[in-house]
């Protein structure tokens, strides 16, 4: 079933909608979806849960965490050095937090909820039509040839070289609605001898059993700067490059604060290079182990290591979508071969409006927590649309969804208005940084006129309590004409922790006027919020 020409045979299983991909996007559009009555089915090929639970957020921020409060004790008067970290206990607690890569639990939740969970390889196969490749014998919760593998094959599930036998398939139905959250999938550049270097994605550096001597890492973005982060705490020789600077779609200052904290640490860090070529001995295999890698760089320098990350990005997973079933050529995706989508999260392109995508896929925001805010947006449009029932689970009862082909209005419980001025972000980097809404630069090319005030977060109070090393700055963008808040970006200890207020500002558009008479309690670093008023003239 390769396009749209080719007539699907009978459904095997009939469901009101289908989600495929199960992660903590699809689970959300899944639980969504339900509560007025639809039957669900939840399609995932690899544990429930996805890249986020077992391969990314959870088992990174696990990495981080005692580098983090070794930090914080050696910064406060009256405790020891607490002195190397015991790693082979911290990779025991990511274990733990992965649940050793076990999804019977949130498979159990799936159930709980009145969800059907389907195991396999879902993709299109006509109007509301999923094909799902189950591998013959394959134990529950493997997560071999899922997304994210190196070769590229994000299939999912073993195949038929690995059970001897081949896959079954079942073909399910879906009376109104198919939802696609099918995540993003690892860019791998081609630099010359970068493949045949057995680099790790996100998912071996979050995942390792051991820590390398030396680690060279490529890509400067989030995933980059927190493994650097934690593999120098871990006593790893780490060297960092980037072709710009470090966390650039970020404001400028929060990269450079990373970078100097980085260098402190250790890491070698280099900015402004390029990959030219890869070498590495030895294909890896029992017989033939992999050896030292070497890294030649534009600038003419080379790096030796013993591991290589490559953590330039992701695309959204559409390649194996089998997007072309329902008349999506490559000329009707976005970019990267995003699946296009209205503010009410239904596929551009799609006759009948039955097509909905939320998450990586849609390539508006490529966080989990935004993809979650997708799909609770486009499980609400699927319920109101759809569903017979109205109850106390249904948060659309009363507030009726707007029809097919039309959209939500802005704000409102059918529309993803969040995805264009208030997408936030938090890297658990020491320090950690966070934002929401465009940086500065974003803000003057959009022509809206904002003016930034900054302030150096160790002048607070709090920071001085909190120990005499704190270093921070925070900054808040202010649009002139409307005299609210259009951004805001922190650097510091938990700045992670700070953002919700600034957000609830911009997403509230609360007058300045009026957040004057929000009192942050002393003495905490939030006192900021008086400053940055205070600096604008209030």
């Amino acid at each position: 079933m390769n396009n749209a020409a080719e007539t699907p045979g009978e459904a095997d299983e009939t469901y009101d909608v289908i989600v495929i991909g199960g992660g903590p996007v699809g689970e959300n559009a899944a639980d969504r979806a339900s509560r007025t009555g639809l039957s669900v089915a939840l399609v995932e090929s690899e544990l429930v849960g996805g890249e986020c639970s077992y391969w990314a957020c959870m088992p990174s921020k696990v990495l981080l965490r005692a580098g983090t409060v070794r930090a914080l004790a050696r910064d406060t008067p009256g405790l020891a050095d607490p002195g190397d970290i015991d790693v082979a206990a911290v990779l025991a607690r990511r274990n733990e937090i992965t649940n050793n890569w076990d999804d019977s639990g949130q498979a159990s939740w799936v159930e709980g909820a009145g969800l059907t969970l389907v195991r396999g390889h879902g993709r299109l196969a006509g109007e509301r039509l999923v094909e799902v490749t189950v591998p013959r014998e394959a134990p529950a919760g493997s997560a071999a040839g899922g997304a994210g593998d190196e070769d590229g094959d994000v299939g999912g599930g073993l195949g038929e070289a690995e059970t001897g036998e081949a896959p079954v398939t079942r073909l399910l139905r879906a009376r109104h609605a198919v939802i696609a959250a099918t995540g993003s999938v690892p860019v791998l550049p081609d630099s010359p001898g970068l493949a045949a270097a057995s680099p790790w994605s996100s998912r071996e550096a979050t995942g390792a059993e051991s820590v390398p001597e030396s680690l060279v890492v490529i890509g400067g973005g989030v995933v980059g700067v927190e493994m650097a982060n934690a593999y120098a705490d871990f006593g790893a020789r780490v060297t960092l490059l980037a072709r710009g600077g470090l966390l650039s779609n970020a404001e400028p200052f929060a990269g450079e604060m990373v970078a100097e904290s980085l260098r402190a640490a250790g890491v070698d860090v280099r900015t402004g290079v390029e990959v030219a070529s890869v070498d590495r001995p030895g294909t890896g295999s029992e017989s033939e182990p992999a050896g030292p890698v070497t890294v030649s760089l534009s600038d003419g320098d080379k790096v030796t290591a013993a591991e290589i990350l490559v953590a330039t990005g992701r695309v959204p997973r559409t390649t194996d979508l089998n997007v072309e079933a329902v008349g999506l050529d490559e000329s009707r995706l976005g970019r990267h071969g995003a699946l296009p989508v209205t503010e009410s999260l239904e596929v551009v392109g799609v006759p009948g409006g039955w097509l909905y995508a939320c998450g990586d896929v849609t390539g508006r925001a490529a966080t989990t927590h935004q993809g979650k805010y997708q799909g609770r947006i486009v499980g609400d449009v699927v319920a109101a649309r759809y569903g017979t029932q109205a109850g106390d689970r249904s948060p659309t009862t009363g507030d009726p969804g707007p029809a097919v082909g039309q959209e939500g209005r802005p704000w409102s419980r059918y529309a993803a208005t969040a995805d264009h001025g208030a997408r936030v972000q938090v890297v658990f980097t020491r320090p950690q940084v966070s934002w929401v809404g465009p940086t500065e630069r974003e803000a003057r090319a959009a022509g809206i006129p904002v003016e930034a005030v900054s302030y150096d977060l160790s002048w607070m109070a709090g920071a001085s309590v909190d120990g005499p090393g704190y270093t921070g700055r925070a900054q808040v963008l202010v649009d002139t004409q409307r005299r609210v808040l259009v951004g805001a970006t922190f650097v510091g200890p938990d700045a992670g922790e700070m953002l919700h207020a600034a957000t609830i500002a911009v997403v509230g558009e609360v007058p300045l006027d009026r957040l004057w008479h929000a009192v942050p309690a002393y003495p905490t670093v939030s006192e900021v919020w008086i400053r940055f008023l205070e600096s604008y003239g209030l």
